[in-house]
This record gives C-alpha cells, sequence and structure tokens, in this order.
C-alpha cells in the first residue's frame, strides 16, 4: 500500500541519510518514477525534505527533523521477534513486516545506539540450519496455515505422513506452538493421542476448524520447556544400544571422546541408534576406529570394507 511505502521511504532517509532516487527505488522494489510521486507527495504533506542534483546528489531529509511515526504495527511487533531469522520471517509471511520493523525500531533509537546496532548487524549473523541438513529450501505450502492455526488457536484437522504404519493418519489437532529448528519447522499441538510433536513438511492437507471455539495449551504450558523436555527424550529413545570401540586420538575427538593421558588407542563404549546407522557412522572414520562389539556391526563393517578393497584392487 501507498501509504506503508510513504513511511518506509521516510525512515529510510531519517536513517540512512542522504539516498539518491535509485537507492531508494530499489530499496522499496518499486520505479524511479514512484519514487519522484512519493517525494513530492511527502513534500506535498509539510515533511521538510529535498533535493541535490548532480553525481553526489539525493533526497534527505532537513538536519535535526525526525518523525515520531514509529509504532509498530501488529505484524511488526510479531516480525519483530524474528529480527535474527529473516528467512524464517519470510516463511511465514512476515519479510515486508520485518524490513518496516527494523527500520522503526532504528529510527526510535538515539544516533550513538543506531550506529552501534548497524555495526553489529554488519559483524554477526545468525545461520540456523546446518551445514548438510536437508532444510526447507522453500517454504512449505501448509505452513502458513499452520501458523494461522497457532496465532488464531484455532483447532484443525491435519492428514499427515508418518513414519510407521499406517503411514498416513488424520488427526483433529490443537496447535500450540511452531518450533524452528536447523531449518525445519515443527508443529506442537495437543490432541485425542496427547501432546505430539508433528513436522510441517510432512504435513499433506490441512483445514482450518473455523466453527469450532478457540482452543487453549494446558496451564502452565511453556513451549520453550516443552521443545527441551522433547529433544531430551527423542535423544533417549534414540540412543538405545552400546558399541564397544578402539579408537585413536583422532578418532576420539571427531566422536567427541576424550582420551586419557597419552595413550594413542584407547577403548570407549559409545552409544548407538541401530546397527545399521552406527555401520555408516564408524565408516566414516575409516582406520581410526575398530569396531569390538557388537558381532553384528563388526561383521557387517567387515564385510563392507571387503567389497571396497576388492573393488579398488579391480580397478
Amino acid at each position: 500500500m501507498r501509504a506503508s511505502r510513504l513511511v518506509t521511504l521516510l525512515l529510510l532517509l531519517q536513517n540512512r541519510g542522504r539516498m539518491t532516487a535509485r537507492q531508494l527505488a530499489e530499496e522499496l522494489e518499486v520505479s524511479v518514477r514512484t519514487v519522484y510521486r512519493d517525494v513530492e507527495a511527502l513534500a506535498a504533506a509539510g515533511i521538510p525534505l529535498y533535493g541535490d542534483a548532480g553525481h553526489a546528489g539525493g533526497y534527505r531529509l532537513l538536519d535535526g527533523y525526525r518523525t515520531r511515526l514509529t509504532g509498530l504495527t501488529g505484524d511488526e511487533a510479531q516480525a519483530a521477534f524474528l529480527t535474527a531469522l529473516p528467512e524464517a520471517a519470510a516463511q511465514l509471511g512476515l519479510g515486508e513486516a520485518l524490513a518496516t520493523a527494523r527500520l522503526k525500531l532504528d529510527a526510535a533509537l538515539p544516533a550513538a545506539l543506531r550506529e552501534h546496532a548497524g555495526r553489529i548487524r554488519q559483524r554477526f549473523l545468525l545461520d540456523a540450519p546446518g551445514w548438510y541438513g536437508d532444510a526447507d529450501r522453500a517454504p512449505h505450502p501448509h505452513l502458513g496455515a499452520v501458523a494461522t492455526a497457532v496465532w488464531e488457536r484455532r483447532a484443525v484437522l491435519l492428514r499427515y505422513r508418518r513414519w510407521r504404519a499406517p503411514e498416513e493418519i488424520e488427526r483433529r489437532v490443537e496447535p500450540y506452538g511452531l518450533v524452528l529448528k536447523a531449518g525445519r519447522w515443527y508443529l506442537v499441538a495437543g490432541g485425542e493421542s496427547g501432546l505430539r510433536t508433528y513436522r510441517v513438511d510432512q504435513i499433506l492437507g490441512l483445514r482450518l476448524l473455523k466453527e469450532e471455539p478457540s482452543t487453549a495449551p494446558p496451564a502452565g504450558f511453556d513451549l520453550a520447556a516443552h521443545w527441551h523436555a522433547y529433544l531430551a527424550d527423542f535423544r533417549a529413545r534414540l540412543h538405545t544400544g552400546e558399541a564397544l570401540v578402539r579408537v585413536t586420538a583422532e578418532g576420539a575427538r571427531r566422536l567427541g571422546l576424550t582420551l586419557s593421558g597419552g595413550a594413542e588407542w584407547t577403548e570407549a563404549r559409545v552409544p548407538i541408534e541401530s546397527v545399521e546407522h552406527a555401520h555408516g557412522e564408524f565408516l566414516r572414520l575409516g582406520a581410526d576406529v575398530e569396531v569390538l562389539a557388537p558381532a553384528e556391526l563388526r561383521d557387517r563393517i567387515a564385510g563392507t570394507v571387503r567389497k571396497l578393497a576388492a573393488r579398488y584392487d579391480a580397478s
């Protein structure tokens, strides 16, 4: 909307000083001609800005002028809490609101603090997803609807794909919160089966039950505390087995183990998720590890090594 764009243009000039019409057009994602019209509208409204011609020219506000149009809208207030995660804000449809919220926050700061905040943004960046994780590259088609359900406390009927049979299920759930973990979105919701966590990218279909009254989490529910408890339980269930290994100092380092003294090799017991998973994980360590037990895991690794040796000898 034009009113929002005019406010943004005004805040850009207040926060950054002199800017050319082309720079403003790029920031606002409009044409240079549109910037000219917006500048004329602001001048007509009594805003003390003027333009200088020439190579070093541009538009700027009269020295000392500061707008008081720094109040945040509802969307901007929501987006403000995602300032360190611009991609997450964009996926939730709050990208534009976040950009405007940042400008308003900057405008509300004294000059010294605004300069300090700018230095921080230039020097530090939070990139949440892991290096090799298959993170969500684009917003999932149902993420917006899930976010709406969470925000409005509305029950939903979702069709979900899970790993065990039956693989496709349909459930009525009451959304309590959204979590972004390593680039993936998770929905925490209650229902007949209790409190559950659902991967948003595994949701096949979703219908907002608008005719039902708003739902609320149980008394005392805390999303952060629940998520940390969920992760702890997940890790406990994940590592149900154990392997006895001999490792070098390098192997121990890569496994997160600490060798005692100056031993070149040491024995250690390492929790494992399964024989299949451990097989791949220990193969990555190459000659820096020897699996002693369980026998099934040792035999499987030995068989893979023999196949590799035969393949490389043949080539």
